[in-house]
């Protein structure tokens, strides 16, 4: 029986030194990784930037499957991908012109109207060092590599968000909502050189962009943009389709 008692008290010895092994190589790994701790707090948490911006009321507002989207935080790094496809492109002649010619600082403007029904991605990216968001939209083209957007958001600025397209070019945004659909507005356009940060005047905007994410149900959301110029009218207008991804806690 004593023997018995001392075998069980060795596995428990042995049990205990396994658990304190696991727990050593995380913490080994954690202090590797660099920002493990940090992914670790943020994963999981809710995400308050998009609805402090907008207020209660105007938050409370949209339908649950928008606030859900924009109310979950994701860890330093990780990402959430949204496939879909697109519905509608036009471009008229000074769009043309205009998204052409953005194609030398990055194309952040869709270009091709041949992009309809041509599938759609896009890719949500968590920012730890400036605690914002990375966005990739791929456009597929009917002839062609696909078209890719690349953008960062930042809650930062006057307005509290702005949009970085590259190349020193930034775009202050402002929320707004109806019943089912949020709305980021440009408020004015900027650019970023040498450490300043110069406001361009009304003269030289490409126009008032408005980016909305309008609910349909059943787990599918239309991504639209829409430019106006006051003088050349409506520059672009288009509209894609997304489903949320099924893996994930939507």
């Amino acid at each position: 029986m004593r023997h018995d008692q001392r075998l069980s008290s060795h596995e428990s010895q042995d049990k205990f030194v396994l658990k304190q092994e696991v727990k050593d190589k995380f913490f080994v790994n954690d202090i590797l990784s660099g920002d493990a701790a940090e992914r670790r707090f943020h994963a999981g948490t809710g995400d308050y930037r998009f609805k402090n911006l907008l207020g209660k009321t105007d938050w409370n507002r949209l339908p649950p499957a928008i606030r859900k989207r924009f109310g979950k935080r994701f860890g330093a790094g990780e990402s959430t991908v949204y496939q879909g496809v697109v519905k509608t492109m036009k471009l008229n002649a000074v769009g043309w012109f205009l998204a052409q010619t953005a194609r030398l600082v990055g194309a952040p403007l869709p270009f091709d109207v041949n992009s309809v029904g041509q599938p759609a991605v896009v890719c949500v990216t968590e920012d730890i060092e400036t605690q914002g968001q990375f966005w990739i939209r791929q456009y597929g083209r009917k002839d062609g590599f696909p078209q890719v957007v690349h953008s960062s958001k930042r809650f930062a600025g006057p307005t509290g968000l702005e949009e970085y397209i590259g190349y020193g070019i930034g775009i202050a945004l402002r929320m707004s909502v109806s019943p089912d659909t949020l709305y980021f507005v440009s408020d004015h356009y900027f650019l970023h050189l040498f450490g300043r940060r110069i406001r361009l005047p009304k003269f030289f905007e490409p126009g008032v962009l408005e980016i909305g994410h309008r609910e349909l149900g059943k787990g599918f959301f239309a991504f639209t943009l829409d430019l106006r110029h006051r003088l050349f009218g409506k520059l672009v207008d288009q509209e894609a389709v997304f489903t949320d991804p099924v893996a994930q806690d939507y």
